[in-house]
């Protein structure tokens, strides 16, 4: 039983995933479905955490929009996630970044990995 379903999550996780990790800056291009028309909104922003593996991995973006800070939750392996581009490497010493959440301005900055 078992056997059947990692076969099973190992033909539906995508191959293309790119190498992230927490404090990377991303593009993630989500599919959206507006009547019968399709279009790609982008969103950018501070991969904050990554959790569970496998076919269920998700990850979690954050960014400031107008002094709001918004995040969005994707599962990594989604056919609705048209692409994934990092934009640069942070330099981080944690495996959430939480602590993001209560900051502002430059001070919510990560340092960028050289």
């Amino acid at each position: 039983m078992k056997g059947i379903i990692e076969a099973i999550n190992a033909e539906s996780m995508k191959s293309e995933v790119p190498a992230f990790e927490v404090g990377d800056t991303v593009k993630v291009g989500y599919r959206i479905i507006e009547g019968n028309k399709e279009r790609v909104q982008n969103f950018e922003g501070v991969v904050i955490a990554k959790k569970n593996g496998g076919i269920s991995e998700t990850f979690t973006v954050r960014h400031i929009s107008y002094g709001v800070g918004v995040e969005k939750v994707y599962p990594l392996h989604s056919p609705k996630i048209a692409h994934i581009t990092v934009v640069k490497k942070g330099k981080v010493r944690r495996a959430k970044l939480y602590y993001l959440r209560g900051l502002t301005g430059k001070a919510a900055k990560v340092k960028e990995r050289i």
